[in-house]
């Protein structure tokens, strides 16, 4: 997913997405308490080494599933690695996206995309294909880094969701990013 101007984060930056620091100021339990709960289908889009998997895979508890999918091998074999061994490697489930397609077709109930869609080129196909996956009522969680997306490329961003059917109902308060909850319908 990523035509040169938007550039993918590579593997050899993994450390830079899970680390203590990161997991300290974004702490993922704190943001996504209030959307995630147990016996939910989450998929965490461009989940890169599973910064949020690991905490979404115990929030949804056993009844529940995470679907972590990445564009690159090398990241989702970093969180191969870190879940092997683990009763989390029966509940999160490894998915190699395409390029321009995420390639599901089980549906979720909530759809986790942090610090990725501006690597999209094609954010309109993104949305309808979001929302062909997404279950009745789901919520779709985006996250923007302030210093790649500006507020008229986030707002874009909306404007291009909102054309393919969804209702922005929040902006909770993440540090270092520009957020949007959606909803389907």
């Amino acid at each position: 997913m990523n035509d040169g101007k938007n550039r993918v984060c590579p593997v050899e930056r993994a450390g830079s997405l899970d680390n203590r620091i990161r997991r300290w100021i974004q702490d993922p339990r704190k943001i996504l308490r209030p959307y995630i709960g147990e016996g939910m289908t989450v998929l965490d889009l461009g989940c890169g080494p599973g910064f949020f998997s690991v905490d979404i895979a115990q929030m949804v508890g056993k009844s529940g599933r995470v679907i972590a999918s990445d564009l690159q091998e090398g990241m989702l074999r970093k969180l191969r690695d870190k879940i092997q061994g683990t009763e989390l490697e029966e509940r999160i489930t490894l998915h190699k996206c395409e390029e321009n397609k995420i390639g599901l077709s089980e549906n979720v109930d909530f759809i986790l995309a942090f610090y990725m869609v501006h690597e999209i080129p094609d954010q309109e196909e993104l949305f309808n294909e979001i929302k062909s996956i997404l279950k009745p009522n789901g919520r779709v969680f985006i996250a923007e880094p302030p210093f790649h997306v500006s507020k008229t490329a986030f707002e874009e961003t909306i404007r291009k969701a909102r054309d393919a059917g969804f209702t922005p109902v929040e902006r909770p308060k993440v540090f270092l990013s520009k957020t949007v909850i959606l909803k389907k319908g």
